[in-house]
C-alpha cells in the first residue's frame, strides 16, 4: 500500500503539502532535549531562577552550556528573562507553551476523551455492583 502523499515510486509527490514549522514544532524541538526539559521542570517548580541556580542542578555542565539551552528556549518564546540588578532571572512563559501545545492536543482529544468516558462508565459500573 502506498503512502497517501507519496508519488508513484514512494517519493513525495510535487503536490504533497510542505510542512511549515509551527509553534508546536518549536515546543517539541525544545522538549526533545532532556536538559531543556529539566530546565523547564526547575523553572516550573521554582518560578524564577538565575543561570547560576539552574547550573547548580547540572554539575556536569558549565554555566555557558545552560545559557545556550536558555537561549534556545527564549528564541522559541517558552522562557523569558528579566533583569534584577546584575542578575538575569528566567521564568517559563506558560501561555506560550500552552498555545503551542493546544492545537496538537486538540487533534488527539477525541481519542483520550472517549477512553476517559469508558473508564468512568466502568468505574461507576463497579461502584454500583459492590
Amino acid at each position: 500500500m502506498r503512502h497517501p502523499i507519496a508519488g508513484s515510486r514512494g517519493r513525495a509527490s510535487a503536490t504533497a503539502p510542505i510542512a511549515v514549522p509551527s509553534r508546536t514544532d518549536d515546543l517539541f524541538r525544545a522538549l526533545a532535549d532532556p536538559t531543556r526539559r529539566r530546565i523547564l521542570d526547575l523553572l516550573a517548580e521554582h518560578g524564577t531562577l538565575t543561570v547560576g541556580e539552574l547550573a547548580a542542578a547540572f554539575p556536569e555542565l558549565i554555566p555557558s552550556g545552560i545559557s545556550k539551552h536558555l537561549m534556545h528556549l527564549r528564541a522559541a518564546g517558552f522562557v523569558t528573562a528579566t533583569r534584577d540588578g546584575r542578575r538575569q532571572l528566567y521564568r517559563i512563559e506558560a501561555a506560550a507553551m500552552s498555545d503551542a501545545l493546544a492545537p496538537w492536543l486538540a487533534r488527539y482529544e477525541p481519542f483520550w476523551s472517549s477512553a476517559l468516558q469508558r473508564l468512568r462508565a466502568l468505574a461507576e459500573e463497579q461502584r454500583h455492583s459492590s
